[in-house]
């Protein structure tokens, strides 16, 4: 008698691990997809890095596309839940006329977040500079090298006419090809751009953000089917609490939250870019995306001769569902 007690004694006390195992199990798992790996999407790192995530009961696993396009076929495989993503990406789909076409949920950046890096060290550049020279501006069709394209006009500088827009390089291959030789510039985001700076590989010589104005630079991208679930809501409470939190944190404590995925960044040049991305205003606040923004992300589009349609901004963009979640 005594040991069938003893025995129902053990199993009692190994009731509680085995329902704490359990409900570690139920956790659900929101795969992420990302367009690239950079301190400019800081929030996102942020909201995983100090638990906010965990908080709203979710586990976000990143993957690093290398490119919008790969993240949002991902996203429309099956593959992702969530991507974060160029708006023009969904522009694009809309224009295709597909129905189950995805809508962004959130929106992250509000400028482009790339720089022009020069191979030589200027000490007082003119958008001039670049006249008769090559740029590395990203893939076609892409937004960097699309804003790249409207500043670059704005300034008097025409592919094909007094310069050369290289647009036949992978995003994610851009660096590698620049220091191998290819291009006399290159646009490089953070924190490849003061890497690159560092080691007196190239120079930071103008931030094609400041130059191109707020325009919806990166999104969250969901299916209609997942709109509505209680994982995107809690994935975009986390991302918002994330934004409110950067507002008032420092250059330092945002550099220390993000350097678990730059291992191989100093806290040092974390911390520079940090203070660069916040100086130039680059993060938003919430999670809502301006219709006016919008608008100059298709104008944009336009002047790049990629827009065979001016989408509803309500039929890409589900401001209901950011609100709710701030």
């Amino acid at each position: 008698m005594k040991r069938i007690v003893l025995m129902l004694c053990c199993i009692l006390m190994l009731v509680p691990i085995a329902c704490t195992a359990s409900k570690e199990q139920e956790v659900p798992v929101v795969r992420l997809h990302e367009v690239t790996r950079s301190v400019f999407y800081a929030p996102q790192y942020v909201a995983d890095a100090l638990g906010f995530f965990d908080e709203e009961g979710i586990q976000v696993e990143i993957t690093t596309s290398g490119g919008s396009e790969k993240a949002m076929t991902a996203l429309l495989a099956g593959e992702a839940d969530i991507c974060l993503a160029g708006p023009e990406t969904g522009v694009y789909i809309l224009n295709e006329g597909k129905a189950d076409h995805p809508v962004i949920v959130g929106q992250l950046t509000k400028r482009d977040g790339s720089f022009l890096i020069s191979r030589e060290q200027i000490d007082s550049f003119s958008w001039s500079d670049l006249i008769g020279k090559s740029v590395i501006g990203g893939r076609a069709g892409g937004m960097p090298i699309m804003t790249l394209r409207y500043v670059m006009a704005q300034n008097g500088l025409n592919d094909g006419e007094n310069c050369t827009i290289i647009d036949s390089i992978q995003f994610n291959l851009m660096a590698g090809a620049f220091e191998g030789g290819e291009g006399d510039y290159v646009t490089l985001f953070e924190p490849t751009a003061t890497e690159f700076q560092n080691a007196q590989k190239g120079y930071i010589v103008a931030n094609i953000g400041l130059e191109s104005g707020e325009v919806p630079y990166t999104c969250y991208f969901v299916t209609d089917q997942m709109r509505s679930a209680k994982v995107v809501q809690s994935f975009l409470r986390a991302i918002h609490r994330a934004q409110i939190w950067i507002q008032t944190a420092t250059d330092q404590e945002i550099a220390e939250a993000m350097q678990p995925y730059f291992p191989d960044t100093s806290l040092e040049s974390l911390m520079i870019v940090a203070k660069s991305y916040r100086e130039t205003d680059s993060w938003k606040t919430e999670l809502t995306m301006e219709e006016a923004d919008y608008q100059r992300l298709l104008d944009i589009m336009d002047f790049n001769g990629v827009l065979t349609g001016r989408p509803d901004f309500h039929e890409l963009v589900d401001n209901e569902t950011a609100a709710n979640a701030q």
